[in-house]
């Protein structure tokens, strides 16, 4: 299979949004693995604040590449079998779904402890009351998911890597 030839590239947006998301979840997850525990009484103050700020702009970027996958023609999914594409494209559905759930599920869990989530300055309304058990469960979730999105990501760089170092293909490349 050396050789075999994938679609040609996604689109200069297409791929700065990718780019921007790696760079922020790369962000995220440093964040929240040096912040401080949160515990009841707990502030949003600096590592919280920011792993705060880098979710509401994980889903805004999520969003908007979502918005942009649906609009623009994407290129031909990669040669391969019916197994691997689906796969895939099962892979990449749950990627974009954690994206923008676990962000909220953050929110929610923000929104229960009476933290303000914003946005570029803005205030972002709260999701649930003040001492919502549901939303104090839904923080639970949320730590829990960002271990599943780790490992999808994983599987995402790893199917990436195959394809380019031992199938020699340009599935790579086209985010590139």
């Amino acid at each position: 299979m050396s050789g075999a030839i994938a679609a040609p590239k996604y689109d200069p947006f297409a791929r700065l949004l990718h780019w921007l998301i790696v760079l922020l979840l790369i962000a995220q997850y440093i964040v929240a693995w040096t912040m401080p525990d949160i515990h009841r009484g707990t502030q949003p103050l600096g590592l919280i604040a920011v792993h705060l700020d880098l979710g509401a702009f994980i889903i805004v970027i999520t969003v908007v590449r979502v918005i942009w996958r649906l609009v623009r023609k994407e290129p031909a999914p990669a040669e391969g079998t019916a197994l691997t594409r689906d796969v895939a494209y099962l892979t990449h559905g749950l990627l974009y779904l954690l994206l923008i759930v676990q962000p909220v599920l953050g929110w929610v869990n923000a929104s229960s402890r009476g933290w303000q989530v914003t946005l570029a300055g803005v205030n972002l309304p709260p999701l649930v009351a003040t001492g919502s058990s549901l939303g104090h469960q839904m923080g639970d979730v949320h730590a829990l998911l960002a271990w599943a999105m780790l490992a999808l990501i994983g599987l995402h760089v790893a199917a990436a890597l195959y394809h380019h170092f031992l199938l020699r293909d340009r599935v790579l490349r086209r985010m590139m």
